[in-house]
């Protein structure tokens, strides 16, 4: 074997005792860690005793991180990458490393473990076996409305990462494009000490959290349940449904924009210019 092995590592997202076995040995055997906070990280290595070496790295670092990384794996030592919680590379960084090291033929070594997203659809209680991962949702624009609209059309059940001031916001606009009655939960601070699981449908979930009886603090994931009815049978989605998603994706894309301040007039011009959409139709609000 030419080169070192580049271990990617999942660490726990909360309780530190979620680690595996097989992790603590790999942190503790490798000559250098890639952490993308080495002070979350060294938390858990003091907890384990653990005195291995760690350089940050993450979003933010730049090309020159990248190659002493590749660098140091090139001269057939060890790497393992971690992040600050939970399995690298789910809405974390280290694409590009990993990239990097298997287009180079080098040895890419998964060890499994904790993972928000898993344990959010295990005790949702709305998910069925078939799911997708959509991340952190982008904050607004046409790639906010498309992938609320993919979310809407996806039978499966869907998994979103959002930050605590945005929670209310995303389930307003995930119960306009999937409707109101479709089934969720929101989890936060899973494995944590504070951890809180709320089940209901997007409206009722969307009313909680307008209202503030929802805790908007910590780390969410919210849950969007599977779909049933619409096509239920296997047939693909008409071309009115696909329609109508698409408007209600520009309406929630309208009222984003008057939540931050823009006049509902010149939202509704905004959208329609990069919709298509005629502006009277997104003029009114959804309750009107």
């Amino acid at each position: 074997m030419s080169g070192g092995r580049l271990f990617v590592v999942a660490t726990p997202i909360g309780n530190l005792g979620d680690v595996t076995l097989r992790a603590l040995e790999v942190l503790r055997d490798v000559p250098l860690i890639a952490a993308e906070d080495t002070r979350m990280s060294r938390r858990l290595l003091v907890r384990h005793g653990i005195e291995t070496r760690m350089v940050s790295y993450h979003a933010r670092s730049g090309p020159r991180r990248a190659e002493e990384l590749l660098a140091h794996l090139r001269s057939g030592l060890d790497l393992a990458l971690v992040t600050d919680a939970g399995t690298p590379l789910v809405s974390d960084p280290g694409a590009d490393l990993v990239a990097a090291w298997a287009g180079e033929d080098g040895v890419v070594v998964p060890i499994p473990g904790p993972s928000a997203a898993l344990a959010a659809l295990v005790a949702s209680g709305v998910a069925g076996p078939r799911w997708s991962f959509e991340g952190f949702l982008p904050r607004s624009g046409r790639e906010r409305r498309e992938r609320l609209a993919r979310v809407a059309a996806d039978e499966r059940a869907t998994v979103v990462y959002e930050a605590p001031g945005r929670v209310a916001a995303t389930l307003r606009d995930l119960g306009l494009t999937c409707g109101p009655d479709r089934p969720a939960a929101v989890c936060r601070e899973l494995t944590k000490l504070h951890e809180e699981i709320v089940r209901g449908s997007l409206g009722e979930l969307a009313e909680l959290a307008r209202d503030g009886e929802l805790t908007l603090r910590g780390e969410f994931a919210v849950v969007v349940g599977e779909r049933h009815g619409i096509a239920g049978d296997g047939s693909l989605e008409s071309p009115d449904n696909a329609a109508a998603e698409g408007i209600a994706a520009a309406l929630a894309e309208v009222e984003q924009l008057v939540a931050d301040g823009t006049p509902r007039g010149e939202a509704a011009r905004q959208v329609a210019a990069a919709t298509g959409i005629p502006r009277r139709r997104l003029y009114a609000a959804p309750d009107r």
